[in-house]
């Protein structure tokens, strides 16, 4: 496994660098970013379904589109994004959800007692989800990646994924919303010691490089990253 961190905000290269590491890549990855406010929407959604294409508009949050179904989520510099990338291993599952283990042992070491839901998702104790994730399988890889709440902005994610269509209009796969809860009013409410997004992003990126026994995150060279270009938003 190679963990790499971006050093970017953007939401749109950091999609891109999850294509490019899924598609043109043979390694193992686990990609951690943190992404700029934006909406990020499953593969076969539709906007007016998943979206207030208004309130994004006036509060310039652009929405895109990724690669993997799963449903509409909101990104801002409070939220933690995890992609776990690997080869198949013929016989498994690849729509098991194994991969959520190794967060929820770090979530435990920082004193947070997460649980997996039945839809792959990672919860607070009370029922408040923390974690949403999607997935995308070819033949030969898979991709699962997901969010993780810590202080993200949740008044604008509620008014950001407040859909204004009607209800004959709603897609079939339209995201099932979930009551939610940042990790850092948790943890304030458990009476451990409050802490900024970037000091908690770094406490569990360093569980992550101790659980895998490796010195350091890595990056993509110069060259790499020449060849990869932003994702476009869909809406903006």
């Amino acid at each position: 496994m190679i963990i790499i961190q971006s050093n970017s905000n953007s939401t749109g290269l950091n999609l891109s660098i999850e294509d490019y590491l899924f598609t043109q890549r043979k390694e193992e990855f686990l990609f951690l970013y943190v992404n700029e406010p934006s909406v990020v929407m499953g593969h076969n959604q539709r906007l007016l379904s998943e979206v207030n294409s208004q309130f994004c508009a006036e509060n310039n949050i652009p929405v895109y589109r990724r690669m993997s179904g799963g449903g509409t989520v909101f990104h801002d510099l409070g939220n933690l994004n995890y992609c776990f990338i690997s080869n198949r291993i013929e016989g498994d599952s690849p729509l098991n959800d194994h991969f959520l283990q190794v967060i929820v042992d770090v979530l435990k070491d920082l004193h947070i007692e997460a649980h997996i839901g039945k839809r792959k998702d990672l919860w607070l104790p009370g029922g408040y989800k923390i974690s949403g994730t999607a997935s995308h399988i070819t033949k030969k890889r898979e991709l699962h990646h997901g969010t993780l709440l810590y202080d993200t902005n949740l008044d604008k994610l509620e008014k950001s994924l407040s859909s204004q269509a009607e209800k004959s209009e709603i897609s079939k796969v339209a995201s099932v919303h979930s009551p939610v809860k940042n990790i850092r009013a948790y943890l304030v409410d458990q009476k451990y010691m409050d802490q900024e997004a970037c000091v908690f992003f770094r406490l569990v990126t360093d569980k992550l490089l101790h659980l895998y026994s490796l010195g350091s995150v890595a990056g993509l060279s110069d060259e790499e990253m020449s060849l990869i270009k932003p994702l476009e938003p869909i809406f903006k």
